[in-house]
C-alpha cells in the first residue's frame, strides 16, 4: 500500500537571500518575521502565508512564481 504524499510549496529563499548575500536575520527584518521562520522556510518545513510570500517576492522584486512552486502530491 503506498503512502499518500501531500501538496506542499517549495522555494528558492535560499537562492535568492545567498544571491544578496544576506543573513537570514537580514531577510527576517526586512519582511517582518523571525530568523526561525525564514530558517524552516528554507528547509521547506514551513509554507508562508499568501501574504508573507508575496512580500518576499517583492523585497526581491520578482514574481512570487519564481520564488514560490505549488507542488501536488499523489492522489
Amino acid at each position: 500500500m503506498e503512502k499518500e504524499v501531500e501538496d506542499y510549496i517549495e522555494n528558492k529563499v535560499y537562492e535568492h537571500r545567498v544571491l544578496r548575500r544576506m543573513t537570514q536575520k537580514d531577510l527576517a527584518d526586512a519582511v517582518g518575521v523571525s530568523k526561525q521562520t525564514i530558517f524552516v522556510m528554507e528547509k521547506n518545513n514551513y509554507s508562508p502565508s499568501l501574504v508573507l510570500a508575496f512580500r518576499i517576492a517583492d523585497f526581491f522584486n520578482v514574481d512570487v512564481n519564481d520564488i514560490f512552486t505549488y507542488v501536488k502530491g499523489s492522489d
